[in-house]
């Protein structure tokens, strides 16, 4: 069967959509990590243990990357899509 998707050839393309959320998810977790420690540092050294004061500065960092970010994301969707997925969907 020409036509068949042989086991190599799906694990190759389940490897490199997995290395592109891996890719598109850095920029996210490391600004999402650094906020959180700055402010968790920022709320040991002032004692104030307010819940709001983490979250809101983090969701607003987390929005910020994530829209200077969609640009790359955007990219390696479309590349990810062009070079692996569109050839296997067409039968090649």
């Amino acid at each position: 069967m020409s036509g068949s998707l042989s086991e190599a050839i799906f694990l190759d393309a389940m490897r490199q959509a997995l290395w592109t959320a891996t890719a598109m998810s850095f920029p996210i977790l490391g600004v999402a990590l650094g906020a959180g420690l700055a402010i968790g540092l920022m709320q040991a050294l002032t004692s104030v243990q307010e819940a709001t004061l983490t979250f809101v500065p983090k969701l607003a960092a987390i929005v910020v990357v994530f829209w200077a970010s969609m640009s790359f994301m955007t990219g390696a969707l479309v590349s990810l899509l062009r070079d692996t997925l569109a050839p296997l969907i067409a039968g090649g």
